[in-house]
């Protein structure tokens, strides 16, 4: 299989230690009955029927799949699927088998209402499979990169998080935080993004009463906040340079001088960075002290993407769903038509189109989420003007033909959301990837603003 959707990548078997040779190819049921799962099938020798004369994964379970549904085998490295005259069809990828016919399976086959991830290592999912770890949903390689992040905070080190903007980096810093030995102490989340410049200074390393105009009493920095425990730095290449320098000092020398302060204060902390960007072309960009590089970039770890690690996906909306609207129903639609679609702004924009395909759900009174309330552009990439990049086909097998209302479903803004939007696109001098860190969204949701509401940045632009 060549999509980027195979749920387990040939570059991460090195990371779980196994030998390409000895992999057992197989699928992994991701939901069934109306809830999430990650249950294992082998493919064994080459193929496997699914259907509840065979039993596997307890396809009985579901009554909409036939004796015998389909057959999935393995053959010159590709899943292929064939239809074995079903009563309710087999969708590979989002498109209808036609019965007898093989079709090559990248992302996802659905036979009754169960969906099927095809696998190249089901090994990995074989015990804990998907799992839920201090609130975070965390698959095969997710835990594997959790695992390194365990060992550097047991040795004591600082961390860096490289990953794509909503893919959980916070999540990992906090684990970092538990596992080391100031686990007892504070963990300090900083969006550096968020800082403004003038200000970052006094946010960062505090302030002593009469260090200027204004400095009524006495107030502790973040750094001085997070002493005996975590200071997790998000985006830190954002910093101005000169603060960029005095935080070297307080991280090397283990001591902050807050403005106005006469003395500095020691501290006792670690150190966990993140980025979305690559820090050493930062560096070399000029935005990025290199000193500082080389003291927070060592050791690293890479969050996979989500479309990467798509086995979460449907435990990620059932846990959202619930967690809103617990009387609503999840229809393996919905689940089909996510595990479609790459999610640019990974697990931050399915979670935020879960309870929108939410609430239009309960607007239209019906009792469960299908894939007619997910919206068209939901998890789709955007080109630099904000339209979608590439449309997305609807599946045959979703729920009934989207009513025309939701279709374009451009919910008004308000006038305080607006005034906002265009404040930061202002401030940043339409720098839209800038103005949505700002904002605390990611920029896919902003450019999606943009274009639906004909917001204009102040020179009738924008610009990454």
């Amino acid at each position: 299989m060549t999509s980027g959707w195979a749920t387990l990548l040939p570059s991460q078997f090195a990371g779980l230690g196994i030998d390409l040779s000895a992999r057992v190819a197989g699928l992994v049921r991701v939901f069934g009955n109306g809830a999430a799962m990650a249950a294992v099938i082998p493919v064994g020798g080459g193929a496997v029927v699914l259907g509840r004369q065979v039993g596997a994964a307890d396809e009985a379970m579901d009554p909409h799949v036939s004796r015998r549904h389909a057959r999935v085998e393995l053959d010159g490295g590709r899943f292929w699927v064939t239809d074995l005259d079903s009563q309710n069809g087999t969708f590979v990828d989002g498109e209808r088998a036609v019965r007898g016919s093989r079709r090559e399976a990248q992302r996802v086959i659905r036979v009754g209402e169960s969906l099927f991830l095809p696998c190249f290592d089901v090994r990995p999912f074989e015990g804990d499979g998907v799992v839920v770890q201090d609130g975070f949903v965390r698959g095969p390689a997710m835990r594997r990169v959790l695992a390194e992040v365990a060992r550097a905070g047991e040795l004591g080190f600082s961390l860096c998080i490289h990953g794509e903007s909503g893919t959980g980096k916070e999540g990992v810093a906090r684990a970092f935080h538990r596992t080391g030995p100031r686990s007892g102490g504070p963990f300090v989340p900083v969006n550096c993004a968020a800082i403004p410049q003038g200000i970052a200074e006094r946010l960062l390393f505090g302030v002593r009463r009469g260090a200027y105009s204004g400095a009524e009493a006495d107030a502790e920095g973040y750094v001085q906040a997070a002493d005996g425990g975590t200071l997790f730095l998000d985006e830190v290449a954002d910093l101005d340079l000169q603060v960029q320098a005095k935080l070297l000092r307080a991280i090397e020398m283990r001591e902050v001088m807050a403005l106005g302060a006469v003395r500095p204060r020691a501290v006792d902390l670690h150190v966990c960075s993140a980025s979305n960007r690559d820090l050493r072309a930062q560096v070399t960009g000029g935005k990025l002290r290199e000193d500082l590089y080389y003291r927070i970039a060592r050791p690293a770890v890479t969050l996979p993407p989500l479309r990467e690690r798509p086995e979460e996906m449907p435990t990620l909306v059932e846990r959202e769903l619930r967690r809103v609207v617990p009387d609503l129903a999840l229809h393996v639609s919905f689940v089909e038509a996510c595990l479609l679609r790459p999610w640019p702004g990974n697990v931050r924009e399915l979670l935020i189109e879960a309870r929108s395909a939410a609430q239009a759900a309960l607007m239209q009174g019906t009792p469960m989420v299908e894939s007619r309330h997910l919206d068209p552009d939901a998890g789709m990439p955007l080109t630099a003007n904000g339209s979608v990049a590439l449309a997305p086909e609807r599946s045959p097998s979703a729920a009934g033909p989207l009513p025309r209302e939701s279709r374009s479903r451009a919910r008004p803004l308000d006038g305080g959301e607006r005034a906002r939007i265009e404040e930061a696109l202002r401030q940043e001098e339409g720098n839209v990837a800038a103005a949505a860190r700002v904002l605390g969204m990611h920029r896919t949701q902003l450019r999606r603003l943009i274009g639906r509401h004909g917001i204009g940045a102040p020179d009738g632009g924008e610009r990454e």
